[in-house]
This record gives C-alpha cells, sequence and structure tokens, in this order.
C-alpha cells in the first residue's frame, strides 16, 4: 500500500495558487481513476484506488501546509504505511515553473509542508516529488504572497503538464521503483 499525499491549504481562496499545486495532483489522479477524495478522516480528505495492482491512499491534508505532518502520520500508522512507501507531491521555488524533481529521501529543503512530514514521520526516508513554480522576480517580493498567489496565464499550461508528469510519475514508481521515474520525468 502507498500513500500519495499531495500538500496545499484548505479553502477556496488557496484553489489554483502556487503552495496548492500538491491538492491539483491529487484531484487529477483521482480524476483519471474515478474516485473521489472526499471522506474525511484524520485531518484529511482521503480516497482510494488501485495502480498497477497497489492499493493507493490519496490524501489532502486538511491542517494547513505547516501541520501537514500531523495528518500523514496518522494516516500512515493506522495503515501501518512505512515512509518509504509515501509519496509526497509538493511545490518547490527553487525550480522553474513546471520542472520536476523526483527524489527517494532528503531534506525539508525549507519547506515547511516537508519540515512538518520529517518531524512528525522521524524519517526523511519518504519519496517526494517537487513540482516547481519559479519565485518571484522582484527579490524583495514577499515570499508568503508569492506561493500563495495564482499562476499567471502563460504559466498554466505548463503546469497543467507538469501535474499529468506527476501522475505519469507516480504511476511509474509504483510500477518501475523511484530510479526509473527519476530517470524519467526529472528536469
Amino acid at each position: 500500500m502507498y500513500l500519495i499525499a499531495g500538500l496545499g491549504n484548505p479553502g477556496d481562496q488557496y484553489n489554483m495558487t502556487r503552495h496548492n499545486i500538491g491538492f491539483s495532483v491529487i484531484d487529477y489522479i483521482a480524476a483519471e481513476n474515478k474516485v473521489k477524495v472526499k471522506k474525511l478522516k484524520f485531518k484529511g480528505l482521503y480516497g482510494e484506488t488501485v495502480i498497477g495492482g497497489e492499493k493507493l491512499l490519496l490524501v489532502k491534508p486538511q491542517t494547513y501546509m505547516n501541520l501537514s505532518g500531523e495528518s500523514i502520520r496518522d494516516f500512515c500508522g493506522f495503515y501501518k504505511i512505512p515512509p518509504e512507501n509515501v509519496i509526497i507531491i509538493c511545490d518547490d521555488i527553487s525550480l522553474p515553473p513546471g520542472r520536476l524533481r523526483i527524489r527517494r529521501k532528503g531534506s525539508a529543503g525549507g519547506h515547511n509542508g516537508l519540515k512538518s512530514i520529517i518531524y512528525q514521520l522521524a524519517s526523511e526516508d519518504f519519496i517526494r516529488i517537487k513540482i516547481g513554480v519559479g519565485s518571484p522576480e522582484n527579490k524583495d517580493y514577499e515570499l508568503a504572497d508569492y506561493v500563495l498567489g495564482r499562476f499567471t496565464r502563460d504559466e498554466i499550461p505548463v503546469l497543467e503538464q507538469a501535474i499529468r508528469n506527476t501522475y505519469g510519475g507516480v504511476v511509474e514508481i509504483i510500477s518501475n521503483g523511484v530510479d526509473s521515474a527519476m530517470n524519467k520525468y526529472n528536469g
């Protein structure tokens, strides 16, 4: 069993923001597999599906980004999912819009959602797929305002392709392993 969690913030005001790209990917995976991510458990919305013969929990933590680990920890504990079967999907400001970076494990890299998950799981050994959302051109621009801002009209097609590629990366991880997914999808 795998837990696939997209990070974001709950509430309509955060829909389609850079920080919520993880939620957008979970919604896309759910739509492609004709499953609803509507059940509430462990401070998260979730749904279940099967890909490549593996059962998947699709999760959107509802704790706000900085406390995402609380929901992930509780799902992992209840379903006995080890960290290496957790795939976290999140935004990354250090990557250009649309570029993917898949990693088997690693540090939080300054991402508060990843910091929370590392703390709550007491492990860095979970898979992460980071989706580039770019960074503000004006270095004086408040970073929180940038990641909570919406994509520009020009960025939308790039990010839509990134969402499709992320889904492909998830399927590749499950079917052929993390190394294969990194070789195929890391930009």
